[in-house]
């Protein structure tokens, strides 16, 4: 194959990166050489004079502060850990067919195989050099080009980057689509082994790592002031260079796919759609289903076989993807794999820790659990403990028992309890209000004088916080009850748990192995903190779920792109959200009660807590 018109341009790119280091060296070296042209006039009895004898004098030591200061700038760039992907390394005996069609596919591009194989709990692929010193396994430990089977298995020079492929790929995809979406990427190995685009990013990397040691903190005054300097002279050769290396990988990614083009083109088409329909439902299911989980101390084990059953089932609703379902009969690019289980189950952890920052190992707050098991285990649980961390606000808010004809004479947890309490005639509150001194008209919430004695902040009838926008629009009951719920839930979470250090806790010591930085969980948070509205909404529908299994023999489900869903005589309900949100927001229970009566649900008898 011919040089592709993006490799030439990569390698202009990456000469241009060489020449600001060149220069960035030649400024470094200029007080050096004119100290040295100076002391060699003086022994040559040339330049001599005040002048010159003062010129010596001042220039000489501000030389050799130069020199010195470049040596440190050098040493650290130098010796500063890159970047690197957090990822599940695959061995050779783990995927010998994997690492076989890669070693197919490199062999068709005329391209160097990729060093090793890693996958990311991500929908993405891409090559990543991991060829310094830093990132290197023990000398036991090293693998193997791929390309070279063992007959160069001492060579250390050069190495090709490793290949880090989606996790959710070798689920959700056939054999022949992975091969397709793979090309292009070890195409990439390529341009990447041309020496000079070598040492342009291998510069460029160094510099990153260097300004990110700089901007860590330190109490050392003096270390902080010097190494201030080095992340100051570190950004601008970064911005020098920001534009040249951005090109310069725009030219690589050009050669490869123009190089590609001649491999499974066809193929590529089709597969880009799986791509697209992979990303849909990967995030669904963290967000829907795995995030959930997460938050009560529980990992789903099997993520990426849970992308399968997403993806079906949006195949399934979504008429556009009737087509998709057909695919499910071909070979899944997971049979590549010797024990998918095993390595779907180490992927699944690594996605807990990226996306929510769970700890690095099962433990007695951080367990797995099965698919099978995640009804009962999570769903559950979740709805039991969010009904007990509601009635226990409205425990410290002093809010009686249900109405009723005979009323209880203790506080039972009871649906009616949460929609008497909710159930306002007043107007609805607006952030800033902070006029509403009492309870609202129609609220069961008692005045300040009735509240009980352990009891904190501000009375039951203003909410807190009062500049809550997100509040605005709710009745005065809704948004204090939110506000509490909001507290509540952020003492439980400030507290320290067996499963992670506290947050006031020195971070541990990082595992030497780790090649990233763990006190930085989680790398990649799904989504903000809920907002007191959604959290009220959350925990409204948990007690109304759980009076629905206690009373009407309901059941909990999951629901592959919701999550957690309500199961009565086996269907899934659709149609709670729009009613807790009218009692929420207009204080108006007729709705939601209209619909417990037509499921059979009690909202008066007691439910199970915890």
């Amino acid at each position: 194959m011919g040089v592709e018109a993006g490799a030439q341009a990569a390698r202009a790119r990456a000469l241009a990166v060489l020449r600001i280091r060149s220069r960035a060296l030649a400024v470094a070296l200029l007080p050096a050489a004119v100290a040295v042209i100076l002391l060699a006039g003086a022994v040559g009895d040339r330049l001599e004079g005040p002048v010159w004898d003062a010129a010596r004098w001042v220039l000489t030591p501000f030389a050799v502060l130069v020199l010195l200061a470049a040596a440190g700038i050098a040493l650290v760039v130098a010796r500063a850990r890159p970047a690197m992907s957090p990822t599940v390394p695959v061995t050779e005996e783990a995927a010998p067919d994997l690492y076989r069609m890669v070693r197919d596919l490199a062999d068709r591009l005329d391209v160097p195989a990729p060093s090793a194989i890693a996958l990311t709990p991500d929908c993405d692929s891409w090559l990543e050099d991991r060829t310094h010193p830093a990132h290197a396994p023990p000398p036991a430990e090293e693998h193997r080009d791929i390309a070279g089977a063992g007959k160069q298995a001492h060579r250390r020079h050069p190495v090709a980057p490793v290949l880090v492929i989606g996790s959710p790929f070798l689920w959700w995809m056939r054999v022949g689509e992975l091969r397709a979406v793979l090309a292009p990427v070890i195409a990439g190995t390529g341009p990447s082994a041309h020496p000079d685009i070598a040492a342009a990013r291998r510069f460029v990397r160094g510099l990153d790592a260097a300004v990110a040691v700089a901007s860590e903190p330190r109490r050392d005054p003096v270390s902080r002031a010097v190494l201030a300097g080095v992340g100051w002279v570190a950004r601008i050769l970064l911005r020098s260079c920001r534009v040249h290396a951005a090109e310069l990988e725009r030219g690589v990614a050009a050669a490869a796919a123009e190089r590609a083009q001649a491999v499974d083109y066809g193929l590529r088409i089709v597969a880009q759609e799986q791509v697209g329909l992979a990303y849909a439902g990967w995030d669904r299911l963290l967000t829907r289903v795995a995030l959930p989980a997460w938050r009560m101390g529980r990992w789903p084990s099997r993520l990426d076989a849970g992308v399968v059953a997403a993806l079906t089932e949006l195949s399934r609703r979504d008429r556009l993807a009737e087509g998709f379902a057909s695919r499910l009969g071909e070979r899944p690019a997971c049979d590549l794999l010797e024990e998918p289980g095993t390595v779907d189950e180490a992927a699944s952890l690594l996605a807990a820790r990226l996306f929510h920052g769970g700890p690095a190992g099962p433990g007695p707050d951080w367990s797995p659990v099965d698919w099978s098991e995640y009804p009962d285990e999570v769903v559950d649980r979740k709805w039991r403990l969010d009904a007990a961390r509601l009635h226990r606000v409205l425990d410290a808010m002093g809010v009686r028992p249900a109405t009723g004809p005979t009323p209880p004479a203790t506080v039972a947890p009871t649906l009616s309890r949460v929609l008497d309490h909710l159930t306002d005639t007043g107007p609805a509150w607006t952030a800033g209000n902070t006029g509403a001194t009492g309870p609202a008209a129609g609220s069961t919430a008692p005045g300040p004088d009735t509240a009980p004695s352990g009891a904190t902040g501000p009375p039951p009838g203003r909410p807190d916080p009062l500049d809550d926008e997100d509040l605005a629009g709710t009745t005065a009951p809704s948004a204090t009850l939110a506000a509490r719920l909001s507290a509540e839930l952020a003492r439980e979470e400030a507290a320290p748990s067996p499963a992670a250090p506290s947050p006031a806790s020195p971070s541990p010591a990082p595992d030497p192995a780790a090649l990233w930085d763990d006190r930085a969980l989680p790398l990649f948070p799904l989504q903000p903190p809920r907002t007191a509205r959604e959290l009220l909404a959350d925990h409204l529908t948990a007690m109304v779920c759980c009076a629905a299994m206690d009373t009407a023999g309901a059941a909990p489900g999951l629901d592959w792109l919701d999550g957690p869903t309500l199961l009565i005589d086996g269907e899934r309900t659709a149609d709670l959200a729009p009613k807790v949100l009218t009692l929420i927001e207009d204080g108006d229970a007729t709705p939601l009660r209209v619909w417990l009566s037509q499921l059979g649900i009690r909202p008066e008898k007691p439910v199970r807590l915890g």
